[in-house]
């Protein structure tokens, strides 16, 4: 079994009123999530309920909210039950629905899961506004990836195991690369059930997601654009070139790319200015949610040859994932002479730039962009982020930590540094 980290956040949110609300990627764990928090409850003594709307014995249910009250009653009786709701973004006005139900005040706890559909997104989201907390369960992390490929054994030590064991490591690291984490993918020991299974997924997202859920007709022009996303993760996005290479027109490329970000596929960075109109209207860069879609998407799923942007992504997974619980964004930096840093942390406070080097360095050479961008804004901290390289140095007061990829996992990491200097 493959233990994910939100299973102790949601843990805790059991004894809280609001609805808990898990939302992700497509296979990414959230029933079998579900089912553990169900098994969970069941040991404990408490009643519970699992309501399936991919199930159509269950979807009737789902007729009207006094039908469902009935069938909870049925089931659990008037004491407090824990109430499992798989897959709501199959009913119509499932944002209403559920409001209605979380209004009449009922004993019972309700917890609830669906797909990244527009539907789910947001039109449940503003009907629910005060009576749920987002739960947003991703693909395997690295860190629960490599836990599960050590039989956790170092699940309180990884950072020890990292140190010790480099070359077992790197394996991972390559395999993580190339794979991802869809849980399926994880488990699978065959490249070729790995590429069925990936397969299956990706054509699940297309026809259900996308041609069901959202109503896209062109699924082709659809399709090809997500593998023009993964070929250039990490580079600017041109809308005019898209929209001219696909034969679509830049107002549907926009709402392509708005569905792909709304369903979990790819995320948006924009360029770090002060100036805030700036960074809205200038060009953004995307990043594939799991590396594994991103390399099915471009052809190279499981031969991938040319790690050093999909390291990026992977670093980019992994410093989002520091910061989820802070009001920190995660930017990049470019200047007019195209000098680049892959990231900027940026809490309000201060600024971290986050160079990344898919190599074995030896020695603390400073990329120019990051010397350029340090002096600039004289941040208390800087990364580069590499494959072996451990060691700091300084430029005036900004530490340059050179870190090998596994202590992107430490949080003191991301303390912010000083305080914002010049302004664009």
């Amino acid at each position: 079994m493959i233990k994910r980290k939100l299973f102790k956040e949601l843990k805790a949110h059991l004894s809280r009123k609001e609805i808990s609300f898990i939302v992700g990627p497509r296979q990414a764990g959230k029933t079998t999530l579900m089912l553990l928090l169900k098994d969970y409850l069941e040991k404990k003594g408490e009643k519970t309920l699992f309501l399936n709307l991919d199930i159509e014995e269950d979807k009737e249910f789902f007729s009207s909210q006094s039908r469902l009250v009935k069938k909870i009653e049925l089931e659990i009786g008037e004491q407090k039950g824990f109430i499992f709701i798989d897959e709501i973004q199959r009913k119509e006005n499932a944002g209403l629905f559920l409001k209605g139900i979380y209004d009449m005040n009922l004993p019972h706890k309700f917890i609830t899961s669906g797909s990244g559909s527009v539907e789910l997104k947001e039109k449940i989201h503003e009907s629910l506004v005060g009576r749920k907390r987002l739960f947003e369960l991703s693909t395997l992390s690295f860190e629960e990836f490599t836990n599960f490929r050590t039989e956790y054994k170092y699940e309180n030590r990884l950072a020890d195991f990292f140190s010790v064991e480099s070359s077992r490591v790197y394996d991972l690291l390559e395999e993580y690369l190339n794979f991802g984490g869809y849980p399926r993918i994880v488990l699978e020991k065959e490249l070729i059930e790995k590429r069925k299974v990936m397969n299956e997924i990706y054509q699940s997202y297309i026809e259900r997601d996308i041609y069901y859920l959202l109503k896209i007709q062109k699924t082709e022009a659809f399709s090809n654009l997500a593998k023009v996303m993964a070929a250039q993760i990490g580079s600017l996005v041109n809308l005019s070139e898209l929209s001219s290479t696909l034969g679509i027109s830049v107002k549907t490329v926009k709402d392509y790319l708005w569905y792909l970000e709304k369903t979990f596929i790819i995320q948006r960075i924009s360029p770090y200015f002060k100036n805030i109109r700036k960074e809205i209207t200038k060009s953004p860069i995307f990043y594939f949610y799991d590396l594994g879609l991103r390399n099915f998407a471009s052809g190279d799923f499981g031969g991938l040859k040319d790690m050093g942007f999909v390291f990026q992504n992977f670093v980019f997974n992994a410093l989002k994932e520091k910061i989820k619980m802070s009001s920190s964004k995660i930017c990049f930096w470019r200047t007019k002479d195209k000098a680049e840093v892959d990231f900027v942390i940026d809490s309000g406070k201060g600024l971290i730039p986050v160079e990344v080097k898919y190599k074995k360095l030896t020695i603390p050479k400073i990329p120019r962009a990051l010397r350029s961008f340090v002096d600039k804004y004289k941040p208390g901290k800087a990364l580069v982020v590499n494959l072996t390289l451990d060691t700091t140095i300084y430029i005036n007061r900004t530490e340059i930590l050179f870190i090998p990829f596994f202590r992107i996992l430490e949080n003191r990491l991301f303390e912010s540094g000083a305080k914002v200097g010049s302004k664009d």
